[in-house]
Order: structure tokens, then sequence, then C-alpha cells
């Protein structure tokens, strides 16, 4: 084996998130969908750092058990704000909340990265970053949820949306917040020995 690793298949990634894997075509992965599904509940007293590498590995292994040999990355993302952990609101009235606790406060994104190398060893890491919203007007909000934008993300939105109008201060990694952090992924694929990305753009759709 080379010093690198360079696996004859496409990074397998385990999940459907369109915005993962945009954010890796960009950088000229060929990537393969491979959604798994486990309990992605917070445990009770769990922080939001514990919380996002178990779900991560979680995802992972899981991946693993049903394509064994490949090379997996999974990620998990939460965020917190006053100590409350925010995942993915279940209806307009907990996005409606998450919203109103993010107003005019600071709160922390953290995403956590497993990657599995070809022979099934496990790394892992997470990132934060520090956000602070603008003071929300109610119908700002409201005029928000409207949309389809605030229902699948961890906190109810996406600030490489309409929500990126909310944000008025970033202390981090940019990319951690839309839901994978490049810096932490570049430690991982060191640490696994696999080769890094092309650099070369693909398209999103191919």
């Amino acid at each position: 084996m080379s010093e690198r690793e360079d696996p004859a298949q496409p990074l397998l990634l385990a999940s459907a998130s369109p915005r993962r894997r945009e954010l890796l075509r960009r950088l000229g992965w060929a990537i393969e969908l491979h959604p798994v599904t486990i309990d992605e509940n917070v445990l009770e007293n769990e922080e939001g750092a514990a919380a996002v590498l178990r779900l991560a590995q979680q995802k992972a292994l899981r991946a693993l058990s049903e394509r064994p040999g490949r090379v997996i990355l999974a990620a998990d993302t939460l965020v917190v704000c006053q100590g409350q952990v925010l995942g993915k609101p279940v209806d307009a009235a907990s996005a409606h909340k998450m919203l109103r606790t993010l107003s005019g406060r600071w709160h922390e994104v953290i995403t956590g990265l497993a990657l599995l190398d070809a022979r099934g060893k496990l790394h892992a890491d997470l990132s934060r970053t520090k956000l602070r919203f603008a003071k929300l007007p109610e119908e700002e909000i409201l005029s928000y949820l409207r949309g389809t934008e605030p229902y699948d993300k961890a906190g109810a939105y996406a600030i490489q949306g309409a929500a990126g109008w909310f944000i008025e201060e970033i202390r981090g990694s940019a990319s951690n917040v839309v839901g994978l952090p490049y810096e932490t992924l570049r430690r991982l694929i060191a640490l696994a020995g696999i080769k890094g990305p092309s650099l070369q753009p693909r398209d999103v759709e191919g």
C-alpha cells in the first residue's frame, strides 16, 4: 500500500444530506450516498459534543455493517444554546421555540465526524463554531417558518440559506455550520492515511 491509501471506489457518505454531498463534491471527491437509520435522540444528560461523536460513529459503523471494505464518512451536527441541545425540529412549534431561544444570543454549532478506512479502522473528531444571532422580530421568525428550510436542520436554521440574514457574528469554521467541517476532515484523512481530494470540483448532480 502507498503512503496515502487511494480507495478504488468512491467515498461512501453515510448521510442523505445534500449539503454534505455538495461540500465534498466541491473538493473533487467522488461520492456514493448510503444513508443509514439509527436512533438520533440525544441521551438524558448527554452533552452536545459527546452526542455528535457518538452518533457519527454509530452511523459510520452501521454503514460498515452494510457495506464492508469501503472508506466511509459519517457526520452529525447539533446546536447548543444556553445549555440546551437543539437538534432538528419535529414541527413548526418546536422550530419556533428554537429560533426564539437563539434570538439575540450566542450559540455553538458542534459537528462530529467519523471516518472509517478500508480496513475498518475508525477515526473521529469534532468541530465547534460560535455564532451570534440578531434579535429576531416575531414577523421574521414566522416568515422564515413558512418555508421548508428550517425543518431538517439542527437548530431550525440553515446559514447557507435565508437564515444567513440572522447571523451577526461567527467565530470558527464556516463549513462546520453547514455540517461538514473541512479542517476536521483534513485532520482525519491525514490520520487515516487516505488520499485527499482532487480539488477539481465535480458536478453536484453527477
